[in-house]
């Protein structure tokens, strides 16, 4: 149990106070006496948690303490943190009104949840046929995590100067591309295991 694993363990812990934080605020949103406190409680939550995540990479990189434990927890982590915040933020009411800053439409989590069930089916796909996965990273992949990011950013500080459908928008867009790149990146990996196994 590194430092980093703990910190990694520490995001995940910081997942589920999230999400009691930002529901709690969205039932006072629809009750018409919002609780500011659970609010701030919710952002910060996020905050650490997706600072946690550069720091322990940092911490594993730079102190040797990378570990196979580690491997498997940081990236579930990551998921589940960004996956759990966007559905909370479509179910939850952030604004007194009905615009685009009260909620995520739920197309949009759908995009970003579908994208990420078919990858991991496919990756155990390939996985019990092929024995090991290969994963290239995708710029697009990390575009659709920045304007994922700004989504949640805007809507929980209310950043109304922004149009939010656009951010959803474009993030919906690169998620979708994303998703494409990486399904076909894994398709090409299973001809060649297929023709391995047919070679007496």
């Amino acid at each position: 149990m590194t430092t980093a694993n703990k910190i990694t363990i520490l995001r995940m812990a910081l997942i589920p106070v999230f999400v009691v934080a930002a529901v709690c605020y969205g039932n006072s949103i629809e009750r018409g006496a919002p609780i500011e406190w659970s609010r701030w409680i919710a952002i910060a939550a996020f905050v650490i948690a997706g600072l946690s995540d550069g720091i322990d990479g940092y911490i594993a990189r730079h102190y040797h303490q990378t570990s196979r434990l580690g491997v498997i927890l940081d990236p579930i982590a990551d998921k589940s943190l960004m996956l759990s915040t966007i559905l909370t933020l479509s179910i939850s009411k952030w604004s007194g009104s009905d615009g685009e800053y009260a909620r995520f439409p739920i197309w949009f989590p759908a995009i970003v949840i579908g994208r990420d069930i078919i990858l991991v089916v496919g990756a155990i796909i390939i996985r019990l046929i092929k024995g090991d996965v290969f994963v290239k990273p995708r710029w697009t992949g990390k575009v659709a995590t920045f304007f994922q990011i700004s989504a949640i950013a805007c809507l929980m500080l209310q950043l109304r100067f922004i149009p939010l459908h656009l951010i959803l928008v474009l993030a919906g867009i690169f998620t979708c591309v994303s998703g494409i790149q990486y399904f076909t990146d894994g398709f090409r990996q299973l001809p060649k295991s297929t023709s391995a196994r047919q070679q007496p």
